[in-house]
C-alpha cells in the first residue's frame, strides 16, 4: 500500500532525516518540535478525514463559498459542527475567507441571535480544491486519511498482533482502506499506465498481439485491469482478488468504463490460476508486498503465461538497501508497514512476512525461487512511488 500524489520528498539524510548521517540523532528539543509538527499534521489529516467524508469539500468546490448554515443545508449536516470545522480550517491555512462576518450596528458583534462566526463565508482555494476533490487529477490525495481512519479502528487488534504474531487482515480495515488505496491508484492508471509500458517496447508488442489474453493478479477496485483495457482494446482481461467487495467494485467500475465486455473479475487466490488458458501476460501492481505467500503465486503466475509471454510486478520504489536515517519514501513505507501490509500479510499463515518494504533483493529472490530466471527493472520512471519489474522465464 502506498500514496500516489507526485510530492516533493527528500534525500538521504536531507530536511525529513533528522540528526544527519553522524547517527547522533536529534536532541530533546528538536525531537519534541518534530513530534509537535507531527500532531500537527495528524490533526489536519482527521480534519481532511471529515471534510472528505461528509461533503463539505465537495460542496465548496462544486457549490461556491458558503457559511456554517449554508453548508450544512447542502450537505444534511449539523450547522455548529459545520462551524468548528470552517473556522478550524481556515486557521489551519486551508480555506479562505470569502467575505467577513456580517457585524451588529455598533460594529464590533454579529447581529442579535446570531452566533459569533455564524455569518462568516468560507472558500476552498483552486489548489487545495484539485488535491482534496478531484479524482482524476495526480495530486489528488484526499483518500489518504480514509487510510488512517481505517487503520485507527483497528489499534487494538494490532497491539494484540503485535503481542502474539497475528496479523489484522485487509478486511478488516474496511471500506475506508479498500476505497483509499484504490482512489490514490486510480489517476496513475488512468492517465499515466499505458504510456509507461509503452516505454518498454517489448512489452508493448506482447499486449498489442491479437486475442492476447492478460492477467491483473490482486487487481483490487479494477483501475489498472480498466486502463489496460483501454489501451489494448483487442486483449480480453482476467483480474482476480481475494477481497470480494473490492472485486464487486470492479465489476462495477469495468461496467461504468464500457469494458466490462472484454473484462472478468474473480474473487479467487490468483496461486490457483487455471493453467489450461495460456496467457499473453500477467501484472501484478502492488500486492506482491501483501502476499503471504508470494513464491506461490508467482509459480502460478509462471506456469499460465506463455514462455514468450510478459510478467510484470511493480511495487514500492523503495531503497535497494536499509540505511538510517532513510529519506521520506523510505518512512512513508515503513509507516504503511507497520499499520497495513505487515498486519495483513501475516494474518494468514504461513506468511512469508515482506512488508510494504520489498527490496527488490528480496523480490528476485522470490522470483527466482517460483522458478524464474531473472529479474529486470523496466525503464520506467517517474510514476508515482512506484518501480517496475518484469520476470523472465
Amino acid at each position: 500500500m502506498s500514496t500516489t500524489a507526485q510530492v516533493p520528498l527528500s534525500e538521504p539524510g536531507g530536511p525529513g532525516t533528522p540528526g544527519g548521517p553522524t547517527g547522533e540523532g536529534p536532541g530533546a528539543e528538536e525531537f519534541a518540535e518534530r513530534l509537535f509538527a507531527s500532531a500537527l499534521g495528524a490533526l489536519d489529516v482527521f480534519s481532511v478525514y471529515l471534510g472528505d467524508r461528509l461533503g463539505w469539500y465537495r460542496s465548496l468546490a462544486a457549490d461556491g463559498p458558503a457559511t456554517s448554515a449554508e453548508l450544512a443545508a447542502r450537505t444534511g449536516t449539523q450547522e455548529r459542527y459545520a462551524r468548528e470545522w470552517l473556522e478550524g480550517q481556515a486557521v489551519a491555512g486551508i480555506l479562505t475567507l470569502a467575505a467577513p462576518a456580517t457585524r451588529g450596528p455598533e460594529g464590533d458583534a454579529p447581529p442579535s441571535g446570531v452566533p459569533g462566526g455564524a455569518t462568516r463565508r468560507y472558500a476552498l482555494p483552486p489548489g487545495p480544491a484539485e488535491v482534496l476533490t478531484d479524482e482524476h487529477s495526480l495530486a489528488y490525495v484526499a483518500p489518504l486519511p480514509r487510510l488512517f481512519a481505517a487503520v485507527g479502528r483497528t489499534f487494538d487488534e494490532l497491539l494484540d498482533a503485535y503481542r502474539d504474531g497475528g496479523g489484522v487482515s485487509w478486511g478488516r480495515l474496511g471500506a475506508d482502506a479498500r476505497e483509499a488505496q484504490a482512489d490514490l491508484n486510480r489517476p496513475w492508471f488512468e492517465h499515466e499506465l499505458a504510456g509507461a509500458l509503452g516505454r518498454a517496447p517489448d512489452l508493448h508488442a506482447v499486449l498489442s498481439r491479437p486475442t492476447a489474453r492478460v492477467a491483473d493478479v490482486g487487481c483490487g477496485a479494477g483501475w489498472s485491469t480498466v486502463a489496460l483495457a483501454r489501451a489494448y482494446p483487442q486483449a480480453r482481461f482476467d483480474g482476480y482478488d481475494i477481497d470480494g467487495p473490492s472485486v464487486d467494485v470492479a465489476r462495477a467500475n469495468a461496467q461504468a468504463a464500457g469494458v466490462a465486455d472484454r473484462v472478468a473479475f474473480h474473487a479467487a487466490d490468483a496461486a490457483t490460476l487455471p493453467a489450461d488458458v495460456p496467457l499473453d501476460a500477467a501484472f501484478a501492481f502492488e500486492c506482491t508486498h501483501d502476499m503471504p505467500r508470494p513464491v506461490e503465486v508467482l509459480s502460478a503466475v509462471r506456469r499460465a503465461v506463455l514462455p514468450d509471454g510478459a510478467v510484470v510486478v511493480m511495487d514500492e520504489a523503495v531503497a535497494e538497501e536499509f540505511a538510517a536515517p532513510g529519506d521520506d519514501v523510505e518512512r512513508l513505507m515503513y509507516g504503511f508497514s507497520q499499520f497495513v501490509c505487515l498486519p495483513d500479510g501475516l494474518s494468514s499463515s504461513p506468511s512469508v512476512g515482506t512488508g510494504t518494504v520489498m527490496r527488490p533483493a528480496t523480490l528476485e529472490r522470490y522470483a527466482l525461487d517460483a522458478g524464474f530466471e531473472r529479474v529486470e527493472v523496466l525503464p520506467i520512471e517517474g510514476f508515482s512511488f512506484f518501480r517496475f519489474y518484469r520476470l523472465h522465464h
